[in-house]
């Protein structure tokens, strides 16, 4: 069985085990045929070796030929992605002040790829967004609990967008601030940051312990952390050991065994139950009084979200000359044919442009990932930060006083240079788009807001969702007025004696310049090329525009391609839920051809309605030299004038439902034929332009379903309005039939009533009009919304105390008088003092006041008053003439905002003087801002760039002989009001008192410009008593 021989070619099964190795026993078990056995050397000496065993032969015969068998390929499935384990690491930081500590705290982040960063004692307050966002990095979203009052507090957590983490809603406690999270898995894993105020509290173990028993009813698993303000390490404190005693019983473990704060003590905890933690240490950041503790564990999370693929062309690279030769080229060799309709044209012009485009900036794909770096962060900063590292390395190696002094004066210097940089990127930023609303608002909201509200997935049967909803919002308001009733006194229009309007003008490309250069550069989705492309390249593009739009106004047809409307929908509020659809509201976006062809009809139209005066006189919307603050001062005129002579004055607001969607487009045909003689050609043009619409909903790289618009106007186009307001003509003569005043603004729409008491007769007259004015509008498949309409009595207090049972009724639905109704963006209150609207205005100024001041370290004085201009200034002065004669009390808390923002201009401290600050910034303040605007709207009046109904109420004054005034320009001068707080604010009384005030040579003066510069210098001298 063992033959002593030296390996050969035989197979060694076993290696000679060494004097180190442990051999087994031998067995006692019979040994078969051919097996071997070694044995260890002190028993043999010589190497064991053997032969295998012969094969058995095979059996070559079968009862089926498996050859005849057809194989079947099945493709695997794809199984289902699961949550793998993934190590997730955290940290938890006490910060004493978030303000000046968010770069650090967003390079913490980045540096050390944290997954969670807790964050106590914030310090920041409600509505507190901008520190956070700084701190924020791309791909990062957070959850807060501001502290509400007093010092200290505050949580956040900061942490990965992909983790899909959720916010538990756990009521708050009296005795500690906490936030709750939870990260979803098999076994879900609950997060909770915790600050306890270092004040005793004898309820905080017990609020601690329901808090608790309330995690573990939702996950086993529980991650508690956070500063509890005891000390742990101390074996005296009685409190610590409560706590630890607590912990142990709620089954917690606490790990923290190192100290947390620089005088030696531990108090913040990481406690935890059903999860393993690895790696606890502490990390000292040098910029608070606590240290950073850092961790990881260990958690099964859903897989990361894949990367995007985005497809883009490089439209910066553009050159627009050689743009421009690529399309004059094109256009040379390949020409429309002469015959070419509306749409064969169109076509052609969308199919050239993508050409030429798709040959200067191609499209690209590239996968990008949803983060992005700092754009602030400079080549120079990432020299500091590799400086910075080298010294903290070099101290936590030698631990000496001098590396640690070297180390913390380089940290405060590249916490100066990074705000530097900040400071500069963001000054460049806001001073760029100055002069351009849109941009500006979106980077201030980006920096002080939180963390926009987007839709969670964008899907096709997402985007037919919203299409489906708003569809459905209109066709439910069409359908119950789809048998109207039909108005008793109603008849027939009469022939209209206006010259008509048969046909347009056609267009040369040297009248088309201007049009096109006065337009917003919006682009849509539908457009072939950038609109701010069109417009640099206009001189090569413009005859093919002239040729498309003259072959449609000749023809009195639109191109289908310029009836789409692409439809974004955007949340009515940020704050309101992104995944709910009723929260959205509509954005139509139309081609910029379309526009173009729109606003070449529009002018046309508007010289026809101005020249023969067809304009309903107290419209004030979508009409030029027109506004929401002449609409007001002209109310504001009547009612203070009613008020003055004892009268009381009813106010009613009336609301309309979706006014620009439901708009019958027979009637308004009809009604542009009737009433105001268009005909012809044009009248093709435009039924062409209104019938056959269609639109979609377009949102990121997803589109809809494309459906018709039956009827309606397209709001967000140039002719919509324009057509609206027409829609409303007959509007004014119904409520002139009952004796009433009126104004509108668009669809909103204000009657309004003086009498010396409410009678029976007043209650009939109101209500005929109501009645008769609701039978109208659903005829004309308009829905009046009886609950938001309001009404509201204004005039002397004795009057309106004695009518408070008054009430009015539309239908089955009653309106009663508020106190306070919103009127064109103004607050009006019963006696016009406004003093609702300044407290509301105080608030919102001192609102943005606030967030400016967290700006302010970070801007140049340049770009900080831009924003304050954008921001207070402008709410300032909106519709500021009303205010002009109210009480000092009202004007007061105007002034004391303006005060501010020049305070927090110029870092004035709220000792000093005021009134030199404002001289050297060159502000008018606020009663000379008002008296400003009614001066300036006074010139507007006199030199018609007013409407009518100002122009009306101011007269020349003409004396009864030849005097040397004769020709001082002078205004007639009412007679003396009653009362100053009413008849003598009106419009009608106050302007020519102030523009006799003038000197003359600045009444004489008819330029604008040179007049709005004599008054701000005239009025600045008289505000600071400059000579």
């Amino acid at each position: 069985l063992f033959t002593p021989q030296t390996p050969s070619a035989a197979t060694l099964l076993h290696p000679v085990p060494t004097a180190a190795q442990s051999t087994p026993p031998l067995t006692s078990a019979p040994l078969r045929p051919n097996q071997s056995l070694t044995l260890p050397p002190e028993s043999f000496p010589i190497q064991s070796i053997t032969s295998h065993r012969p094969p058995r032969p095979r059996c070559t015969s079968n009862a089926v030929n498996i050859k005849n068998l057809c194989p079947i390929f099945c493709t695997p499935a794809t199984p289902h992605p699961t949550p793998t384990p993934k190590h997730l690491k955290l940290a938890l930081f006490n910060t004493r002040s978030l303000t000046n500590k968010s770069a650090i705290l967003h390079e913490l982040i980045t540096d050390n790829k944290l997954d969670f960063l807790c964050l106590t004692e914030t310090w920041h307050r409600p509505l507190d967004y901008f520190s956070l966002n700084q701190t924020t990095p791309s791909g990062y979203t957070y959850i807060d609990k501001p502290r509400p009052d007093g010092r200290g507090g505050g949580v956040a957590a900061i942490f990965r967008k992909n983790l899909n983490i959720s916010t538990i809603s756990i009521p708050p406690s009296q005795s500690f601030k906490h936030v709750a999270l939870k990260l979803p898995g098999p076994t879900p894993l609950v997060i909770s940051i915790i600050y306890r105020p270092p004040k005793p509290n004898h309820s905080f173990l017990s609020d601690l312990a329901a808090f608790v028993t309330q995690l573990s009813a939702i996950s086993p698993s529980i991650l508690l952390l956070g500063d509890f303000n005891f000390h742990i390490d101390d074996p005296n404190c009685k409190s610590a050991i409560d706590l630890l005693e607590l912990l142990h019983c709620l089954h917690l473990t606490q790990h923290v065994n190192f100290p947390t704060h620089c005088r030696g003590h531990i108090l913040d905890l990481v406690c935890s139950a059903g999860l393993t933690l690895h790696q606890l240490s502490s990390l000292d950041l040098h910029i608070s009084d606590h240290l950073a503790i850092t961790l990881d564990f260990i958690t099964p999370v859903p897989p990361p979200k894949l990367k995007r693929n985005i497809t883009f062309r490089n439209i910066k690279s553009i050159n627009p000359s050689a743009l421009s030769d690529v399309l004059a080229n094109t256009l040379s060799t390949s020409t429309p044919p002469p015959t070419a309709c509306p749409s064969d044209l169109a076509s052609y012009y969308n199919n050239t442009l993508s050409l030429c485009l798709d040959k200067l900036a191609p499209l690209n794909t590239r996968t990008v990932s949803f983060t992005h770096t700092a754009p602030w962060y400079t080549p120079e900063l990432r020299q500091l930060k590799t400086r910075k590292r080298q010294l903290e390395r070099l101290y936590k190696k030698t631990g000496l006083t001098v590396h640690l002094h070297a180390y913390t004066d380089h940290l405060s210097d590249y916490k100066n240079a990074l705000n530097s940089a900040r400071s500069s990127y963001y000054s460049q930023l806001i001073h760029s788009g100055s002069n351009n609303p849109k941009t500006l608002f979106s980077t201030v909201n980006k920096l002080l807001k939180p963390c926009d509200s987007t839709l969670s997935s964008i899907t096709v049967d997402k985007c037919n969702s919203f299409l489906s909803f708003f569809q459905s919002k209109i066709d439910s308001i069409y359908n119950q007025l789809s048998n109207p009733p039909t108005t008793s006194d109603s008849q027939p229009p009469a022939a209209p004696t206006t010259p008509p309007l048969s046909q347009f003008t056609l267009v040369s490309p040297l009248e088309l310049l201007p049009i096109v250069s006065n337009m917003k550069s919006s682009t849509s989705v539908l457009d072939p090329i950038p609109s701010s492309i069109i417009k640099l390249c206009l001189p090569a593009i413009s005859p093919l525009i002239v040729t498309i739009i003259n072959s449609s106004l000749t023809s009195g047809f639109v191109p289908q391609t310029l009836k789409l409307a692409a439809v974004t929908p955007i949340l009515k509020n940020p704050a309101l839920d992104p995944d709910t659809i009723s929260d959205f509201r509509p954005i139509s976006n139309l081609p910029f051809l379309s526009k173009i062809l729109e606003r070449v009809v529009a002018a046309q139209i508007k010289t026809h309605l101005h020249s023969h005066e067809l304009y309903e006189p107290f419209q004030s919307g979508f009409r030029p030299q027109h506004s929401t603050e002449t609409a007001l001062l002209k109310i504001t005129n009547d009612l203070l004038l009613s008020a003055d002579s004892g009268h009381l004055n009813i106010l009613i607001l009336l609301d309309l439902t979706a006014a620009f969607d439901t708009i019958n487009h027979s009637i308004l045909l009809s009604r542009l034929q009737t009433s105001l003689n268009i005909t012809g050609s044009a009248l093709s043009w435009l039924k062409s332009y209104l019938t056959d619409r269609h639109q979609f909903i377009h949102i990121n790289n997803c589109s809809s379903s494309t459906v018709p618009l039956p009827q309606g106007v397209p709001q967000g186009s140039v002719l919509g309005p324009l057509l609206f307001i027409l829609y409303l003509l007959p509007i004014g003569s119904i409520i002139r039939r009952h004796g009433l005043h009126f104004h509108c603004y668009a669809d909103d729409i204000q009657i309004y009533i003086s009498t010396k008491s409410i009678t029976p007769a007043t209650l009939y007259t109101l209500t005929n009009c109501l009645t008769e004015l609701k039978s109208w509008l659903q005829t004309n498949f308009l829905q009046l919304n009886c609950d938001k309409s309001e009404i509201i009595l204004i005039g002397p207090k004795s009057l309106a105390t004695s009518t408070q049972n008054f009430s009015l009724s539309i239908d089955n639905t009653t309106l009663s008088p508020s106190p306070f109704i919103r009127n064109l963006g103004i607050i009006f209150n019963n006696n016009l003092s406004f003093e609702h609207h300044i407290s509301r205005l105080t608030q919102t100024a001192f609102f943005h006041l606030k967030n400016i001041a967290r700006l302010r370290p970070l801007l140049s004085f340049s770009a900080a008053e831009t924003l304050i201009h954008a921001f207070i200034t402008s709410r300032l002065d909106y519709c500021n003439s009303i205010l002009y004669g109210s009480s000092s009390k009202v004007l007061n808390k105007l002034q004391y905002i303006q005060n501010s923002a020049a305070r927090l201009l110029t870092h004035t401290r709220s000792h000093e003087h005021i009134t030199p600050v404002l001289q050297h910034l060159h502000w008018l303040p606020i009663p000379y801002r008002i008296n400003f605007k009614l001066l300036l709207l006074t010139h507007k009046a006199l030199h018609n760039q007013a409407p009518s109904y100002l122009t009306d109420l101011l007269h020349h004054h003409t004396p009864t002989r030849n005097l040397r005034s004769s020709d001082a320009n002078l205004l007639s001068h009412p007679l003396r009001t009653k009362h100053r707080t009413w008849g003598y604010r009106a419009f009608s009384i106050a302007a020519p008192s102030l523009w006799n005030a003038l000197p003359k040579h600045i009444r004489d003066c008819s330029n604008p410009s040179t007049f709005k510069s004599l008054l701000k210098t005239h009025l600045f001298k008289s505000a600071f008593n400059l000579q």
